[in-house]
């Protein structure tokens, strides 16, 4: 783990103990050539004591974790930001209703003549000790949790077939993420999420926002950065209490939305591209559309952002 994220972690009053783990973890596990670029640093950093203290004391004690929560509560960013501190290569698995075992173990191809097995990211995830995330693991269907029940319990193996049974490296860990209520989604049976430690996702709060924007964009004005908090705040509210959809209350859109001020783009325009156009209801879109008239002046230009 490099100096600087130790530094941040100790400014959130992460817990010595659990440092030291981290440091032990990452020296003990070296990562391989072949996927040291699956190393990479999350452009958006994580904030929340007691949810980073709970989700690496789990990792260290070789538990895999289910993360659940509604949309912007930062599952993936947390996913991210683990595998970054462990130090460990990401698989990235987006399942979906056609997701099946081939996709997760692999399957046979052609390669100099001759048929041979093209690793999935499952078995990859295996083989070479990464961080296997597992996104919206509640859209799995049958053929696939038959591979992840396997995978994911003290067995710590997958019998592949037609080919060698592999043992999971020491240092693989897998992080599942669901939102409830989406299309195609489902309940997940006992039997798996058994298999997991669970972490209910807070939602975002001042505080969190004003971490975030602060490493994102060390050179945002003060004003400006309680002004766009102060707007995902208030569409936050409006989708809890059911008044607009979940469409507009993006992180990512409203992070990339402040980028390209940085660039020039006018504020206003910016939170349109990042944010408003994000519903396509059009008396949703005059709602938020509201909202964001209350927070970020059409007369703001880059000048009064930065």
């Amino acid at each position: 783990m490099l100096k600087n994220d130790m530094e941040l972690l100790k400014e959130q009053g992460i817990d010595a103990g659990l440092l030291e783990g981290l440091e032990e973890f990452c020296a003990r596990y070296p990562v391989e050539n072949a996927v040291k670029e699956r190393v990479r640093k999350p452009e958006v950093p994580f904030y929340g004591k007691e949810v980073l203290e709970m989700a690496v004391a789990a990792l260290l004690q070789g538990e895999n974790l289910l993360l659940s929560g509604a949309k912007a509560t930062g599952k993936n960013v947390l996913a991210e930001n683990l595998a970054w501190l462990f130090q460990r290569p990401s698989f990235n698995v987006s399942f979906h209703v056609n997701t099946g075992s081939a996709e997760l173990i692999g399957t046979d191809t052609f390669r100099n003549n001759e048929v041979v097995l093209r690793k999935g990211s499952i078995y990859r995830c295996a083989e070479y000790g990464g961080f296997g995330i597992l996104d919206e693991i509640n859209m799995a269907k049958n053929d696939a949790v038959s591979v992840l029940h396997a995978t994911l319990d003290y067995r710590r193996s997958i019998d592949v077939p037609g080919y060698d049974r592999i043992e999971l490296h020491p240092a693989a860990r897998f992080i599942g993420t669901m939102n409830y209520g989406y299309a195609g989604t489902r309940e997940l049976n006992e039997a798996l999420v058994s298999r997991f430690l669970v972490i209910d996702m807070p939602s975002q709060t001042e505080e969190t926002l004003n971490y975030i924007l602060g490493k994102m964009f060390p050179d945002l004005k003060e004003h400006a950065k309680k002004q766009w908090i102060g707007l995902f705040l208030d569409l936050q509210l409006k989708a809890q209490h059911g008044e607009i959809s979940t469409k507009s209350l993006d992180l990512r859109g409203m992070t990339g939305a402040i980028a390209t001020i940085k660039r020039g783009l006018q504020p206003v325009l910016a939170a349109r591209i990042g944010i408003v156009n994000k519903c396509f209801d059009v008396f949703e879109k005059e709602l938020v559309s509201d909202v964001v008239m209350t927070r970020i002046p059409d007369t703001w230009t880059t000048a009064d952002m930065f």
